[in-house]
């Protein structure tokens, strides 16, 4: 990879405006793998400034060009699949295996899925004698999080592209590589100069500035609540559109009817999956009273069969956490989940065993939780489990909906019938019946603090796009 010191502006990679460098650190070793600048509100003044000016002609472009160009896309992707892999490993942690199955992947499937979309959207649609017409939105700035970089990227910038809209994007600076990466195969694949434009930086600087600006018409931000209203709070004297992406704290409700081991283990499984670091991870498991004390044995058991390690380990379930900010959140959480009287069933405070450097931590099990603690109404982004009872099915939604959030929920359960009703009366954006596999032509986003807007397949193509009547564009007009 280049020098990723540089930004990407106006089709060329440019030296920042000033040198600020800043170290992306591997999380497994603590080391520096790379060094990037933080960009400053100069160098996003440049980058919107050409993203406005391409966005004149690239606006017009044929539904034709814009297909070929993200066919192009698909086609480098590709072939630096690997690449991309290797790269979001070494600067988030993720387990190689899970790099090579899911997050280059799913930057894949972005991509795949708009070229779906696309070939068959009608952007135009006569009503009588009025045309609806659907028109890009204009300049769009996209901030995007560390925990699964090209699931967040991509799922913005194909979209953007599709739909005619020039991009400005600030990936995480703690995980900018993957972004340089995915940079350098648009470069490849020819996009034209301006229509996507990349500068590095920290949210109080780049973010604000690209929140702000005048000539940004939409931000689409992914990443905590409390960062995702400050991007609101700065977006909001401009009226740009703004959509966000942020927490959650999903509740898992194992019907009475189900395989217990079988339900319990997959959901612990499906918990820590990216050691936690998933926004709709499944981190509260509702389970019916009576079947707890057999569901703990359960859990603990397949918490203390994960295998944490070196994400380029083989037969590794966990790789460390990606920064030292998470590392020290989550040790403290699980202090506080002992302290205010959970039931710890596995894991708990410190590394795992035998592991001396690294941002690596247990994975944990807590019992006996209230929805009222801490752990159970914080997002803890991190491979840790509340198990909380519940009395009969109106409860366990009660407790699911007894939430600030309201991204995800998951419903085990043996009568699909009955899944299906209990998953209509969770209040989130979406809901996996059985953990069924997210679909990808499907939409994602959230309820109540988990956000506004929707992402993926033609929801996503749709938040781009701005809604025009012409009225008499049929007959004569009066």
């Amino acid at each position: 990879m280049r020098d990723c010191r540089q930004f990407y502006i106006n089709g060329k990679w440019v030296s920042p405006s000033l040198v600020d460098d800043f170290a992306v650190i591997n999380p497994a070793t603590e080391e520096p793998i790379s060094t990037i600048s933080l960009g400053k509100v100069a160098d996003v003044d440049k980058a919107v400034a050409a993203a406005k000016n391409a966005f004149s002609s690239y606006s017009e472009t044929a539904i034709g060009e814009r297909l070929a160009l993200l066919r192009r896309i698909i086609d480098t992707y590709k072939a630096r699949s690997e690449e991309m892999a290797q790269t979001i490993s070494k600067e988030m942690g993720c387990p190689i295996s899970l790099s090579r199955a899911a997050q280059a992947p799913a930057g894949l499937a972005h991509l795949l899925e708009i070229v779906k979309v696309l070939e068959q959207y009608k952007f135009e649609e006569l009503m009588g004698s009025t045309l609806m017409r659907r028109e890009p939105i204009g300049v769009c700035g996209l901030i995007t999080p560390w925990n699964w970089p090209m699931n967040q990227i991509v799922a913005k910038v194909a979209p953007a592209l599709a739909a005619g809209c020039t991009v400005v994007l600030k990936p995480s600076e703690l995980a900018p590589l993957s972004a340089h990466l995915f940079a350098e195969i648009l470069d490849q694949a020819e996009i034209p100069a301006g229509v996507f434009n990349l500068v590095d930086g920290d949210g109080p600087t780049v973010g604000a500035a690209i929140a702000a600006h005048p000539d940004v018409d939409m931000v689409s931000f992914t990443g905590s609540t409390r960062a995702g209203i400050t991007v609101a709070l700065d977006a909001a004297p401009t009226v740009k559109r703004v959509t966000q992406e942020l927490g959650g704290k999903s509740a898992n409700i194992l019907l009475d009817d189900i395989d217990l081991e079988t339900a319990v283990r997959d959901g612990v499984q499906v918990c820590f999956r990216n050691t936690g670091q998933s926004c709709n991870a499944p981190t509260r498991m509702l389970v019916p009273r009576s079947h707890m004390a057999n569901a703990v044995a359960a859990a603990k058991q397949a918490a203390d069969a994960t295998k944490v390690g070196d994400p380029f380990a083989d037969g590794v379930h966990l790789g460390p956490l990606a920064n030292q900010a998470q590392f020290n959140k989550v040790q403290r959480l699980i202090r506080v989940g002992i302290e205010e009287g959970a039931t710890l069933v596995a894991g708990g405070p410190g590394r795992p065993e035998g592991i001396e450097k690294g941002y690596f931590v247990r994975p944990t099990v807590f019992a006996d939780v209230r929805n009222d603690m801490t752990i159970a109404r914080d997002e803890i982004f991190g491979p840790v489990l509340c198990m909380i009872p519940y009395d009969n099915e109106d409860d366990a939604v009660r407790i699911a909906n007894d939430t600030p959030y309201g991204l995800s929920g998951f419903v085990t359960g043996s009568d699909i019938d009955r899944a299906r009703r209990v998953a209509n009366r969770i209040r989130a954006g979406n809901v996996h019946i059985n953990h069924a596999r997210v679909d990808f032509a499907g939409c994602f986003g959230g309820y109540k603090q988990s956000g506004n807007g929707r992402e993926w397949g033609k929801a996503g193509l749709e938040e781009f796009l701005e809604l025009k009547a012409i009225f008499g564009y049929a007959g004569r007009i009066k």
